[in-house]
């Protein structure tokens, strides 16, 4: 396949590999971010590459408890290497996990039946309006009730991101938060990042694909400062300083039939790109 793929292409994917290849090393549970680096690979021809990934995203799903993705992903090797030692080895441990898993949760199952379920506390909602599911509660929840900022300056400064600037581009909460003062963006995306587990994706240094970008609604992307970047096969990467925004993910959905990545990135370079892309 990489013998008919273009010189731009071929570098394109070049950049998409280091980017996601420095990802995926600092988050190594991201199978989304390793099945777009397993990707680029076959793109490109490495196959070597491209098993090694696909090991390490079935031991992602190991690690998450996901084992019937993690059989599938070895099952998928075993296709291409059906004398893989160490992924048959793992196939064998999983059947034993699963076993052991089946036991613990048929002696655990009377008391589960009585156990009940906690939910997440809400924000405070003013005049108990209906909210859509823009990620205030999880950011209340990250950046309040974990004691890091007041919640009389959450209010204050989400109340700000939710009216559209000068550009016409809703000012990310976060970005907000470090023009007043209250916390730097980079303690912020921290928070979130850990808290959403989603990866960091420096945009400044991606050569996104600004057609692409243009086939969504102006008018989504600017309320909630979100922008499609890239797509990588049957996935669309989207750049987010608020990973935990439900509505954007449906509005946008509704204009590609593929799958939706969100990976954050800075609030300045977020916001300069959107001007730059719906001028």
């Amino acid at each position: 396949m990489a013998s008919t793929l273009t010189q731009s292409e071929e570098a394109q994917l070049a950049q998409t590999i280091e980017m996601f290849e420095v990802i995926t090393e600092s988050q190594p549970h991201d199978y989304q971010s390793l099945e777009i680096l397993k990707e680029a690979y076959s793109k490109l021809g490495r196959e070597k590459d491209v098993i090694r990934t696909a090991k390490r995203i079935a031991e992602a799903y190991v690690d998450m408890g996901q084992l019937s993705s993690a059989i599938l992903e070895y099952e998928t090797i075993l296709q291409r290497c059906p004398d893989d030692p160490d992924v048959q080895a793992a196939l064998r441990q999983i059947e034993s996990r699963a076993s052991n898993l089946t036991e613990e949760t048929a002696l655990a199952e009377p008391e589960s039946r009585n156990t009940e379920i906690l939910k997440a506390p809400k924000a405070p909602e003013k005049n108990g309006a209906a909210r859509v599911e823009d990620g205030r509660q999880a950011m209340y929840k990250v950046f309040v009730e974990s004691k890091v900022i007041t919640a009389a300056d959450f209010d204050q400064c989400w109340q700000a991101s939710e009216t559209p600037s000068a550009h016409g581009i809703a000012e990310p909460f976060i970005q907000i938060l470090a023009d007043r003062g209250i916390l730097p963006v980079e303690k912020s995306l921290k928070l979130v990042s850990d808290k959403s587990r989603t990866a960091f994706l420096p945009i400044e240094k991606y050569d996104m694909d600004i057609e692409l970008a243009r086939t969504f609604p102006a008018q989504v992307c600017r309320r909630w400062c979100v922008l499609p970047i890239d797509r990588m096969s049957k996935s669309i990467l989207v750049a987010t300083a608020n990973p935990f925004n439900q509505q954007a993910a449906k509005e946008l959905a509704a204009a590609t039939p593929h799958r939706l990545l969100f990976y954050l990135t800075t609030p300045v370079e977020l916001v300069k790109h959107l001007q730059k892309t719906f001028r």
